[in-house]
Protein backbone atom coordinates (compact mmCIF):
# COMPACT_ATOMS: atom_id res chain seq x y z
CA UNK A 1 0.00 0.00 0.00
CA UNK A 2 1.84 3.42 -1.31
CA UNK A 3 -1.00 6.20 -1.49
CA UNK A 4 -1.06 9.97 -1.39
CA UNK A 5 -4.04 11.08 -0.74
CA UNK A 6 -5.35 14.79 -0.95
CA UNK A 7 -8.33 15.95 1.17
CA UNK A 8 -9.46 17.52 4.77
CA UNK A 9 -8.09 14.78 7.11
CA UNK A 10 -10.98 14.89 9.46
CA UNK A 11 -12.65 13.38 6.93
CA UNK A 12 -10.98 11.42 4.95
CA UNK A 13 -9.75 9.89 8.75
CA UNK A 14 -12.93 8.39 8.63
CA UNK A 15 -13.08 6.91 5.57
CA UNK A 16 -10.01 4.95 5.30
CA UNK A 17 -9.65 1.31 6.32
CA UNK A 18 -10.05 -0.17 9.87
CA UNK A 19 -6.78 -1.21 11.09
CA UNK A 20 -4.55 -0.73 8.66
CA UNK A 21 -1.61 1.71 9.91
CA UNK A 22 0.81 -0.22 12.26
CA UNK A 23 2.70 3.28 12.96
CA UNK A 24 1.15 6.53 12.70
CA UNK A 25 3.59 9.78 12.65
CA UNK A 26 2.44 13.54 12.44
CA UNK A 27 4.17 16.84 12.27
CA UNK A 28 0.92 19.23 12.47
CA UNK A 29 1.11 22.77 11.94
CA UNK A 30 2.85 24.04 15.15
CA UNK A 31 0.15 27.14 16.02
CA UNK A 32 2.52 29.92 15.22
CA UNK A 33 0.65 32.54 14.49
CA UNK A 34 2.48 33.09 11.02
CA UNK A 35 1.99 31.88 7.72
CA UNK A 36 4.67 29.55 6.68
CA UNK A 37 6.41 29.87 3.66
CA UNK A 38 9.71 28.66 1.88
CA UNK A 39 11.29 31.01 -0.71
CA UNK A 40 12.60 29.36 -3.10
CA UNK A 41 15.30 30.34 -5.93
CA UNK A 42 15.62 29.22 -9.56
CA UNK A 43 19.03 30.12 -10.74
CA UNK A 44 20.36 29.92 -14.20
CA UNK A 45 23.79 30.91 -16.14
CA UNK A 46 23.09 34.12 -17.90
CA UNK A 47 26.18 36.34 -18.58
CA UNK A 48 23.69 39.15 -18.50
CA UNK A 49 23.24 37.92 -15.08
CA UNK A 50 23.71 40.45 -12.07
CA UNK A 51 24.97 37.48 -9.76
CA UNK A 52 28.70 36.28 -9.97
CA UNK A 53 29.77 33.11 -8.44
CA UNK A 54 32.47 30.44 -9.25
CA UNK A 55 35.09 31.19 -12.26
CA UNK A 56 33.45 34.75 -12.30
CA UNK A 57 30.41 33.36 -14.31
CA UNK A 58 27.20 35.26 -14.26
CA UNK A 59 23.80 33.59 -12.73
CA UNK A 60 20.28 35.32 -12.91
CA UNK A 61 18.16 34.31 -9.85
CA UNK A 62 14.41 34.72 -9.48
CA UNK A 63 12.02 33.83 -7.09
CA UNK A 64 9.65 30.70 -7.20
CA UNK A 65 6.07 30.16 -6.19
CA UNK A 66 6.16 28.19 -3.04
CA UNK A 67 4.19 26.31 -0.60
CA UNK A 68 2.37 28.24 2.00
CA UNK A 69 0.04 27.64 4.56
CA UNK A 70 -1.89 29.43 7.63
CA UNK A 71 -0.33 28.39 10.80
CA UNK A 72 -3.02 29.70 13.27
CA UNK A 73 -5.73 27.84 15.33
CA UNK A 74 -7.89 29.21 18.02
CA UNK A 75 -7.96 25.79 19.46
CA UNK A 76 -4.93 24.20 18.52
CA UNK A 77 -5.68 21.28 21.02
CA UNK A 78 -9.11 20.36 19.60
CA UNK A 79 -8.22 20.94 16.06
CA UNK A 80 -5.27 18.48 16.60
CA UNK A 81 -7.33 15.81 18.96
CA UNK A 82 -10.34 15.58 17.07
CA UNK A 83 -7.82 13.98 14.46
CA UNK A 84 -5.62 11.79 16.59
CA UNK A 85 -9.04 10.08 17.73
CA UNK A 86 -10.30 9.70 14.31
CA UNK A 87 -6.93 7.74 13.46
CA UNK A 88 -7.17 5.53 16.45
CA UNK A 89 -9.43 3.40 13.69
CA UNK A 90 -7.04 3.07 11.48
CA UNK A 91 -4.48 1.49 13.64
CA UNK A 92 -3.64 -2.23 14.76
CA UNK A 93 -3.83 -2.89 18.22
CA UNK A 94 0.42 -3.14 18.45
CA UNK A 95 0.64 0.74 16.78
CA UNK A 96 2.99 3.43 17.72
CA UNK A 97 1.46 7.10 17.27
CA UNK A 98 4.05 9.93 16.98
CA UNK A 99 3.04 13.18 17.35
CA UNK A 100 5.49 16.32 16.60
CA UNK A 101 4.48 19.51 18.25
CA UNK A 102 6.66 22.69 19.15
CA UNK A 103 7.86 23.23 22.54
CA UNK A 104 5.23 26.37 23.18
CA UNK A 105 2.37 23.69 22.77
CA UNK A 106 3.93 20.38 23.82
CA UNK A 107 2.54 20.54 27.36
CA UNK A 108 -0.92 21.12 26.56
CA UNK A 109 -0.62 18.17 24.35
CA UNK A 110 0.26 15.64 26.52
CA UNK A 111 -1.93 16.19 28.60
CA UNK A 112 -4.55 16.21 26.22
CA UNK A 113 -2.76 13.02 24.81
CA UNK A 114 -2.82 10.87 28.26
CA UNK A 115 -6.70 12.10 28.65
CA UNK A 116 -7.00 9.90 25.43
CA UNK A 117 -4.77 7.28 24.94
CA UNK A 118 -4.17 7.04 29.04
CA UNK A 119 -1.03 7.71 31.21
CA UNK A 120 -0.01 4.15 30.55
CA UNK A 121 0.32 4.26 27.09
CA UNK A 122 3.03 7.45 27.12
CA UNK A 123 6.41 5.83 25.88
CA UNK A 124 8.64 8.59 25.48
CA UNK A 125 8.81 12.51 25.40
CA UNK A 126 11.44 12.82 22.52
CA UNK A 127 13.59 15.84 22.00
CA UNK A 128 15.02 16.85 18.68
CA UNK A 129 17.81 19.30 19.37
CA UNK A 130 19.36 20.65 16.02
CA UNK A 131 22.23 24.19 15.80
CA UNK A 132 20.88 25.97 13.25
CA UNK A 133 19.38 29.53 12.41
CA UNK A 134 19.42 32.76 14.02
CA UNK A 135 20.02 33.24 17.24
CA UNK A 136 18.55 35.39 19.58
CA UNK A 137 20.10 38.05 22.12
CA UNK A 138 16.74 38.07 24.55
CA UNK A 139 16.57 34.83 25.78
CA UNK A 140 17.95 31.21 25.69
CA UNK A 141 17.88 30.67 21.83
CA UNK A 142 14.87 27.73 21.08
CA UNK A 143 16.58 24.96 18.62
CA UNK A 144 14.24 21.74 19.67
CA UNK A 145 11.35 20.49 18.35
CA UNK A 146 9.23 18.00 20.73
CA UNK A 147 8.19 14.35 19.55
CA UNK A 148 5.84 12.79 22.21
CA UNK A 149 5.24 8.44 21.63
CA UNK A 150 2.78 6.80 22.39
CA UNK A 151 1.79 2.65 22.18
CA UNK A 152 -1.95 1.87 21.65
CA UNK A 153 -1.06 -1.50 23.72
CA UNK A 154 1.87 -0.38 26.35
CA UNK A 155 2.44 -4.19 26.64
CA UNK A 156 2.50 -4.93 23.32
CA UNK A 157 4.30 -2.72 20.81
CA UNK A 158 7.00 -2.53 18.48
CA UNK A 159 10.30 -1.62 19.51
CA UNK A 160 13.54 -3.20 17.45
CA UNK A 161 16.88 -2.33 19.12
CA UNK A 162 18.94 -3.63 17.16
CA UNK A 163 17.43 -1.49 13.90
CA UNK A 164 18.87 1.86 15.86
CA UNK A 165 21.44 3.62 14.15
CA UNK A 166 24.84 3.77 16.32
CA UNK A 167 25.96 7.75 17.00
CA UNK A 168 29.97 8.35 17.98
CA UNK A 169 30.96 8.13 21.74
CA UNK A 170 31.59 11.95 22.88
CA UNK A 171 34.48 10.78 24.73
CA UNK A 172 35.58 7.28 22.56
CA UNK A 173 38.51 7.08 24.77
CA UNK A 174 36.75 6.47 28.03
CA UNK A 175 35.67 3.05 26.33
CA UNK A 176 36.88 -0.11 24.86
CA UNK A 177 38.05 -0.28 21.22
CA UNK A 178 35.07 -2.68 20.17
CA UNK A 179 32.75 -0.29 21.82
CA UNK A 180 34.09 3.34 20.45
CA UNK A 181 34.00 1.48 16.88
CA UNK A 182 30.33 0.51 17.52
CA UNK A 183 29.09 3.16 18.74
CA UNK A 184 26.73 4.07 21.22
CA UNK A 185 22.66 3.59 20.96
CA UNK A 186 20.55 7.40 21.24
CA UNK A 187 18.75 8.61 24.04
CA UNK A 188 15.72 10.41 24.11
CA UNK A 189 17.77 13.44 22.97
CA UNK A 190 18.22 13.46 19.12
CA UNK A 191 20.98 15.72 17.70
CA UNK A 192 20.16 15.81 14.43
CA UNK A 193 20.52 18.78 12.32
CA UNK A 194 17.48 20.34 9.75
CA UNK A 195 17.17 19.96 6.36
CA UNK A 196 20.50 21.68 4.55
CA UNK A 197 19.26 24.68 2.48
CA UNK A 198 21.28 23.85 -0.16
CA UNK A 199 21.60 19.91 -0.20
CA UNK A 200 19.58 17.35 -2.41
CA UNK A 201 17.01 16.21 0.59
CA UNK A 202 15.36 19.97 0.24
CA UNK A 203 11.66 19.68 -1.38
CA UNK A 204 11.13 23.60 -1.12
CA UNK A 205 8.29 22.83 0.81
CA UNK A 206 7.79 24.51 4.19
CA UNK A 207 8.93 23.07 7.75
CA UNK A 208 10.16 19.99 5.78
CA UNK A 209 11.48 17.77 8.59
CA UNK A 210 14.78 15.80 7.73
CA UNK A 211 15.04 11.63 6.37
CA UNK A 212 17.00 11.04 9.04
CA UNK A 213 14.48 11.82 11.89
CA UNK A 214 11.73 9.69 10.39
CA UNK A 215 14.11 7.16 9.15
CA UNK A 216 14.91 6.52 12.74
CA UNK A 217 11.12 6.24 14.10
CA UNK A 218 10.02 4.08 10.73
CA UNK A 219 13.21 1.50 11.58
CA UNK A 220 12.61 1.03 15.11
CA UNK A 221 8.48 1.52 15.64
CA UNK A 222 7.83 -1.05 12.34
CA UNK A 223 8.80 -3.90 10.43
CA UNK A 224 9.31 -4.45 6.89
CA UNK A 225 5.88 -4.93 5.15
CA UNK A 226 3.68 -2.28 7.96
CA UNK A 227 1.82 0.85 6.41
CA UNK A 228 3.07 4.22 8.18
CA UNK A 229 0.06 6.39 8.26
CA UNK A 230 0.77 10.07 8.18
CA UNK A 231 -2.15 12.83 7.91
CA UNK A 232 -0.39 16.14 8.04
CA UNK A 233 1.71 14.51 5.41
CA UNK A 234 3.73 17.77 4.00
CA UNK A 235 6.24 17.47 1.96
CA UNK A 236 6.09 13.53 2.27
CA UNK A 237 9.35 12.42 4.04
CA UNK A 238 7.34 10.24 6.02
CA UNK A 239 6.57 8.00 3.19
CA UNK A 240 9.87 8.75 2.03
CA UNK A 241 11.30 7.07 4.92
CA UNK A 242 8.80 4.26 4.86
CA UNK A 243 9.75 3.50 1.01
CA UNK A 244 13.34 2.95 1.70
CA UNK A 245 12.98 0.74 4.01
CA UNK A 246 10.07 -1.77 2.87
CA UNK A 247 7.21 -0.15 4.36
CA UNK A 248 3.66 0.56 2.91
CA UNK A 249 2.40 4.30 3.39
CA UNK A 250 -0.74 6.12 3.35
CA UNK A 251 0.17 9.90 3.27
CA UNK A 252 -3.09 12.85 3.91
CA UNK A 253 -2.22 16.86 2.88
CA UNK A 254 -5.11 18.99 1.85
CA UNK A 255 -2.85 21.28 0.38
CA UNK A 256 -2.27 20.90 -3.58
CA UNK A 257 0.89 22.20 -3.46
CA UNK A 258 1.94 19.65 -0.77
CA UNK A 259 0.20 16.97 -3.07
CA UNK A 260 2.49 18.29 -5.37
CA UNK A 261 5.53 17.71 -3.52
CA UNK A 262 4.81 14.30 -2.30
CA UNK A 263 4.02 13.07 -6.01
CA UNK A 264 7.44 13.91 -7.63
CA UNK A 265 9.33 12.99 -4.58
CA UNK A 266 7.91 10.21 -4.39
CA UNK A 267 7.79 9.22 -8.56
CA UNK A 268 10.38 5.93 -8.09
CA UNK A 269 7.81 4.50 -5.45
CA UNK A 270 4.78 4.29 -8.22
CA UNK A 271 2.08 6.14 -5.04
CA UNK A 272 -1.41 5.83 -6.08
CA UNK A 273 -2.37 9.41 -5.57
CA UNK A 274 -6.16 10.34 -5.56
CA UNK A 275 -8.34 12.70 -4.25
CA UNK A 276 -11.37 11.92 -1.55
CA UNK A 277 -13.87 11.81 -3.47
CA UNK A 278 -12.08 8.42 -5.30
CA UNK A 279 -12.01 6.56 -1.84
Amino acid sequence: MREIIQGENLELLRRLPEAFARLVYIDPPFNTGKTQTRTRLKVRRDEAGSRRGFGGHAFTVEATPSPRYADRFDDYVAFLMTRVEAALRCTTQDASIFVHVDPRESHYVKVALDGLLGRRAFMNEIIWAYDYGARTKRRWSPKHDVIFWYARDPERYVFDYDAIDRIPYMAPGLVSKEKAERGKTPTDVWWHTIVPTNGREKTGYPTQKPLGILERIVKVHSAPGDVVLDFFAGSGTTGEAAARNGRGFVLVDREPAAIEVMERRLAPYAPLVRTIDEL
